[in-house]
């Protein structure tokens, strides 16, 4: 089951993630022109246009600032780093061309970009950085050595020069790629449910807060399902936790081909799960609870030798149609799913504003 990977608080992180890297590649932009503005003022250092090295130096001040803080691109993006990094690059090639092009001092600039590349915009946007690079850095040793550039010992010793750039590269793309790998599963395992795979409490809340705060500024429809598993304990206890746990993946595999992508399924607590459903009456969650109550009443599986099977029962509660605080559903829907028990079980029950509830009954 993969459905906390492409739920909303993977989207969160992943945003949070790019206002880092974006907070980060703004420092970095100042350092390096800081570092620029420190060399031009250092008594005793070559360069070949003074003016040219301004210009360039305030041109780059304004696309950072234009760029940056003037909402010329507010959306962080991927997208929106690599163009700075592009920016960064054209940057350090103007100014190695004023500074001794191949020969420059400044040379190990590039580093910055390609680290800050390697961790922020992976493998792939690395090695075209790179390929970048290698060309403006051809180019320089064109205009500085023209056809000789190409005699072997030169190239060669040009290569030698530019080849410490490539193993940076490739270590720190590596080093970026594993660590991301971790964070995703680190990430992962902090959403889910180890025994089902669905998101976990915490997260379902911290969804159920962005849909009630959606609901209340835009006054759209919501529905929140409880589902408790009956008769898990006599499981437990008849057939051992090994065939209840397995009760519980097999439930949660039912519900989850019960309902649309869109909606959010979490596993609650020990023997409940709780469905979010935006934009859901409560005739239509009604129809899906349905649903989900039959394909279970119709599950069974083998244990031993043992046939075992198991009934639910489901509380629905609807926003604004029959819950007027839309913080209250998942409670109303709890006291739903309290009178499907005390009902006989295997019952869903919805939640009425009127504060009754009414049984809908197999």
């Amino acid at each position: 089951m993969q459905r906390a990977t492409n739920h909303p608080v993977t989207s969160t992180c992943e945003k949070e993630e790019l206002k880092g890297f974006s907070r980060s590649m703004s420092e970095l932009q100042w350092l390096l022109l800081i570092l620029v503005i420190l060399y031009f003022f250092i008594p005793i250092r070559p360069i070949s246009n003074h003016d040219g090295l301004v210009l360039t130096m305030v041109c780059y001040s304004g696309f950072i600032l234009l760029f940056r803080y003037f909402n010329f691109h507010t959306r962080e993006s991927r997208m929106k780093l690599a163009m700075e990094t592009w920016a960064m690059v054209s940057f350090i090639t103007i100014v190695l061309w004023y500074t001794g092009k191949v020969d420059s001092p400044l040379l190990n600039l590039y580093l910055l970009v390609i680290i800050a590349c390697a961790i922020a915009l992976g493998k792939i946007m690395t090695l075209l950085e790179v390929l970048l690079i290698t060309c403006c850095y051809l180019y320089m040793g064109y205009s500085s050595y023209s056809d000789a550039l190409f005699a072997p010992q030169t190239f060669t010793t040009l290569m030698a020069k530019f080849s410490p750039f490539l193993l940076v590269a490739y270590v720190t793309s590596m080093l970026a790629a594993d660590i991301l790998q971790a964070k995703k599963r680190i990430t992962l395992l902090s959403q889910t449910d180890d025994l089902t795979g669905l998101l976990n409490m915490r997260t379902f809340n911290l969804l159920l807060e962005k849909e009630i705060a959606r609901v209340t500024r835009y006054a759209q429809p919501f529905t929140v399902i409880m589902v408790d598993v009956d008769g898990l304990k006599a499981v437990n206890d008849r057939h051992g936790h090994t065939a209840g746990s397995r009760l519980i993946r097999i439930i949660a595999q039912s519900i989850e081909g019960c309902i649309r992508a869109a909606d959010v399924l979490a596993r609650y607590g020990g023997d409940e799960f709780v469905i979010l459903m935006a934009h859901t009456s409560t005739e239509q969650a009604r129809i899906a609870a349905e649903r989900i109550r039959a394909a279970i009443n119709n599950t069974s599986f083998d244990m031993n030798g043992v046939c075992i099977a198991s009934t639910v029962s489901i509380g629905i509660a609807s926003f604004p149609e029959c819950v007027e605080d839309a913080a209250d559903v998942l409670d109303k829907a709890d006291i739903a799913l309290y009178k499907s028990k005390q009902g006989g079980r295997n019952k869903v029950t919805y939640y009425d504003k009127a504060l009754e509830t009414v049984a809908i009954y197999a």
